[in-house]
C-alpha cells in the first residue's frame, strides 16, 4: 500500500454529487464529537445513530474520487455512537490535515 499516491479524481462526480458531498462533509464535520489519530489516519465519533445514513453516504461518494481512502464503520448496537475509521497510505494523516 505504500505506493499508493494520494491523488483525487475530481473527474468521478459530477457537480451536483461533488455539492452534495461538500455538503455532507460539513454537517460531519459539525456533528464530529470526538477525533482519535491513529498510526495510519483518524478515527472519528458522531453521537447519534442519524449520522449513520450521512456517514454512508459521504462514504460512496468520496470512494469514488479518493480511491486510496479506506473506509471502516462501527456501530455499536447498544448506543447511538458511530464510529469513522478514515485510513490510508502514507501521507494520509497531513492530507487530511490539508482538506
Amino acid at each position: 500500500m505504500s505506493d499508493t499516491r494520494l491523488v483525487c479524481n475530481l473527474s468521478a462526480l459530477t457537480p451536483t454529487e461533488r455539492a452534495r458531498s461538500l455538503e455532507l462533509l460539513r454537517e460531519l464535520h459539525a456533528a464530529t464529537v470526538e477525533r482519535v489519530e491513529l498510526p495510519d489516519g483518524y478515527a472519528f465519533r458522531y453521537a447519534a445513530a442519524a449520522s449513520l445514513a450521512r456517514v454512508g453516504e459521504w462514504i460512496a461518494l468520496e470512494r469514488q474520487c479518493c480511491p486510496f481512502f479506506h473506509f471502516q464503520l462501527d456501530v455499536a448496537g447498544d448506543t447511538d455512537a458511530v464510529w469513522l475509521r478514515l485510513t490510508g497510505p502514507a501521507g494520509i494523516k497531513s492530507f487530511l490535515a490539508d482538506v
